[in-house]
């Protein structure tokens, strides 16, 4: 990781620099971390549903606000506005008047209920109206410990993007991220919102370049603790890790194969930055590129039959594809002199990747059927775009008044949602898969 702003970085390009000059850490029990993200969003989308989130009944007495948990993830989806829902008591087992709700313009309602059992256990249980039609959209109830009553609500918001959208929620998933305060590097996991972050490593020395397995059970990274960069993969679960690749000279940059037996990465075992494959498990890595110039970044596609990556073998940084068993690659940019960390959605329809614009390091979205792009920020520091699973939201990192933040931004960035922590400066952010019930 760097302190300087991406201009300042490296002489080839900034992100090669943070995910090749790494430093590591050991590993360490996951912890609470001290503190916590708020919320913020920002900006106006053009087919918000309008919601109703009624207080839970019984959760003035929960440690967690369920339902301004649940309505803090619609909204910042970009899908859904809130409405206001004061006054009213209802839960789960309520009839409630419809009318009321749509003299109150809500589309939708979602009430509810939480309880503490004699066991010490929560009890939480709700219900999706559809104001409009009048129908009952179903429920669930969960029994969970006090610790797993965010992600109770993050599995509500899921029910409930998922029956109005048609789409899956990714409130109940993960993203990783790394910190730097007071010298010591930190590596974190946390909710999709950015809250209940735990730390999985630390380090006086930096940490870089996290990526999240298929499974979403373990994180591949790279470390500096021999004095050059090695990748290790990281259980997140147990604290255990395995060492992957510690070749001479430099191992950076891994990228998961979506069946998550192999890893893509960036070598320089034979003279230059190259791109490999190599077992997750470790072994023998197989080249991939053959050139003079640097490849790195490597990012495979969803279907695992691309590789998507950063190479300055036409005189400066731009993002190519090629087969992933290698062969010849294909430039993917042209717009721009200076283009790197590809992300590619899910549904293989989008590019997300920072471009240098005057200067500037913007977040870019291209449809990669048109090689139409527009930039999506009107931040000048934006790092490592991540899509989450359903495609519908990237996270990345910026500068935002002199501090760097997490944000989230809809595809069109109309929807902003900045994830601002106390935890010091904040990069590499990698959202992780969605996660099994």
């Amino acid at each position: 990781m760097n302190t300087s702003s991406p201009s300042q970085s490296s002489s080839v390009f900034p992100t090669l620099a943070r995910r090749t000059l790494i430093t590591a850490f050991a590993a360490a029990p996951v912890l609470p971390a001290l503190a916590q993200f708020r919320v913020e969003v920002s900006g106006v989308g053009l087919t918000q549903l309008p919601i109703a989130l009624v207080p839970f009944r019984g959760e003035e007495a929960s440690p967690q606000k369920i339902s301004a948990i649940v309505q803090a993830d619609l909204e910042r989806s970009g899908q859904f506005r809130g409405v206001d829902a004061s006054g009213q008591s209802l839960d789960e087992n309520s009839r409630p008047d419809l009318a009321l709700w749509r003299q109150r313009t809500a589309d939708s309602l979602v009430a509810g209920s939480v309880t503490r059992l004699a066991d010490g256990r929560w009890d939480v249980r709700f219900r999706l109206w559809d104001v409009v039609r009048g129908q009952d959209l179903g429920g669930q109830s969960y029994t969970v410990p006090e610790a797993d009553l965010r992600l109770a609500s993050h599995r509500i918001a899921d029910y409930v993007y998922e029956k109005l959208t048609g789409d899956k929620g990714v409130f109940s998933t993960r993203i990783a991220y790394v910190t730097r305060a007071s010298g010591r590097y930190t590596l974190w996991v946390a909710d999709a919102d950015g809250e209940n972050a735990q730390a999985a490593l630390a380090s006086p020395e930096p940490i870089i370049s996290p990526v999240w397995s298929p499974s979403g059970g373990e994180l591949a990274y790279v470390s500096f603790e021999s004095r050059k960069p090695v990748v290790y993969v990281h259980t997140v679960a147990t604290g255990q890790r395995r060492l992957v690749a510690n070749f001479r000279g430099s191992n950076s940059a891994p990228a998961w194969s979506p069946d998550g037996r192999s890893l893509a990465v960036t070598l320089s075992r034979d003279g230059g930055s190259q791109l490999y494959t190599i077992p997750a498990t470790g072994g023998e890595p197989r080249r991939l590129t053959q050139s003079s110039s640097i490849d790195t970044e490597p990012t495979y596609t969803a279907d695992g039959s691309s590789i998507y990556f950063v190479s300055d073998r036409g005189g400066a940084p731009q993002i190519y594809k090629m087969p992933a068993s290698g062969g010849a690659p294909v430039r993917v940019t042209f717009s721009g002199s200076y283009n790197i960390s590809p992300a590619i959605s899910p549904d293989g329809r989008w590019l997300a990747y920072i471009s240098r614009v005057g200067g500037a390091f913007k977040l870019h979205v291209m449809e990669l059927a048109t090689g139409n792009a527009m930039a999506i920020t009107d931040t000048a520091a934006d790092e490592s775009p991540s899509f989450a699973p359903n495609g519908k939201l990237i996270v990345y990192s910026t500068q935002i008044q002199g501090r760097e933040a997490l944000m989230t931004t809809t595809l069109d960035g109309k929807i902003k949602a900045r994830l601002a922590g106390k935890a010091g400066d904040i990069r590499e952010p990698d959202w992780g898969p969605f996660q099994k019930q």
